[in-house]
């Protein structure tokens, strides 16, 4: 697309029943792209598949010990050389084949940061609670930060590469998302939204991310609108 290459990173503990199926999607993406695994010590099998399959364009690290999700990505940031970059979760939630949608702004030249959105048209299928703290730490964000923002936790944030370089990121597990908003926001950048699927699945299903979360991130941005 317009020459620019996607840099996908994929931050992955204990998906074997999803990570073979994520990759494959994102694979067929119809982006120029590479893929950066970070497998933040799996005991499912998912590290020794990783390590059996060797698909072409994909780069795998491995932490020796558990760290987090925020951790793993800061990881994969090292390694990236597209000139845009995308966190892509391993859990289906979210449409690789969509990447075309989030890189159009850039490309236009009308983006620095883009989200896709799950809420622009409309309530996605998630449960209440779930939906309530999406909506409230996008309220809280726009709040702190004069910003308008309908889903501030979206899995799906891109960055040009240099935008993202320059984020002086600290985060160990699933605060990545609230600093990188907070501290993206109070340096001034815009953040464009396109509106995208989701399909979330249960915790029955795998999913981590719990109400306890949802707590650090609302304090997160807090902290990051105050705390240089």
């Amino acid at each position: 697309m317009n020459g620019m290459k996607l840099s996908v990173i994929i931050p992955v503990y204990n998906e074997r029943d999803t990570i073979e199926e994520t990759l494959r999607r994102v694979q067929a993406a119809p982006v120029d792209k590479e893929v950066i695994i970070v497998d933040d010590c799996s005991t499912d099998g998912t590290r020794e598949w990783l390590r059996q399959s060797r698909a072409e364009g994909i780069a795998v690290f491995y932490h020796p010990e558990n760290r987090g999700k925020g951790s793993a990505i800061r990881t994969a940031l090292g390694h990236v050389t597209g000139d845009i970059v995308i966190i892509q979760d391993a859990d289906l939630e979210y449409r690789p084949d969509e990447y075309p949608l989030i890189m159009q702004p850039f490309i236009e030249g009308k983006a620095d940061v883009v989200y896709g959105s799950r809420f622009l048209n409309g309530r996605p299928r998630m449960k209440l609670p779930n939906f309530i703290i999406n909506k409230l730490l996008a309220w809280l964000a726009n709040v702190l930060f004069r910003s308008r923002l309908t889903d501030e936790a979206t899995c799906y944030k891109a960055f040009r590469k240099e935008v993202i370089a320059a984020v002086p990121l600290t985060c160990k597990r699933f605060e990545f998302c609230p600093e990188v908003t907070a501290k993206l926001l109070r340096s001034g950048h815009q953040i464009v939204e396109v509106s995208i699927s989701y399909c979330p699945r249960t915790v029955q299903e795998g999913k981590k991310i719990n109400w306890k979360d949802g707590v650090v991130a609302l304090w997160t941005l807090i902290k990051y609108r105050f705390v240089k």
